[in-house]
């Protein structure tokens, strides 16, 4: 069977549903996005109120904000096939805030720890493994391919790119694709 564009797009989402459903019911709300930044505050050891947490906990609530906003439901609560639906519009409208820019940066300030602008694979391994769960092996796979220039660090260009191949690549090889692990 042949997989088209979508359901590779889709696949990617759907493992980024599971990922993101904290309590495993089957829905997403606002609380399973703060679980992710606190997962993110914790592996990373920041304070609630360091600069860096604040502004990854906010790009959530705005991403939430979106995907209900694009979601056309009533409540605050999304099943998988409405995040699906709602993800794809959000990564596309760009009208209020460009959702996959924003958290790209946002993820990127946090995993970066010393600064420089650069995530080794290091800081790369503890967001994958300590915050999405992902198995060391996919998570260092995943920053080989990243790391586009080979030159044993991930750039802030090469993550913007990455997250943004997440949202719209259809090649399951492509590196943003791998986020997770292999679709």
């Amino acid at each position: 069977m042949t997989t088209t564009s979508q359901d590779v797009i889709t696949a990617k989402l759907e493992r980024a549903f599971d990922t993101v459903d904290a309590d495993g019911d089957g829905q997403l709300e606002w609380a399973d996005y703060r679980a992710v930044a606190d997962r993110y505050a914790t592996a990373y050891r920041l304070d609630a109120e360091d600069r860096r947490s604040r502004a990854l906990r906010n790009v959530f609530q705005m991403f939430w904000l979106e995907l209900l906003r694009h979601s056309g439901v009533a409540g605050d609560r999304l099943t998988k096939d409405q995040f699906v639906a709602a993800s794809r519009r959000a990564a596309i409208d760009s009208s209020r805030i460009n959702v996959t820019d924003a958290i790209a940066h946002s993820i990127f300030d946090v995993v970066d720890v010393d600064g420089d602008n650069e995530v080794s694979e290091d800081e790369f391994a503890r967001a994958l493994t300590d915050v999405w769960k992902v198995a060391a092996p996919d998570a260092m796979d995943a920053f080989h391919r990243m790391d586009a220039d080979g030159d044993g660090v991930i750039s802030r260009p090469e993550f913007l790119r990455a997250m943004r191949e997440y949202f719209f690549s259809d090649d399951p090889e492509a590196p943003g694709s791998l986020f997770f692990g292999r679709v």
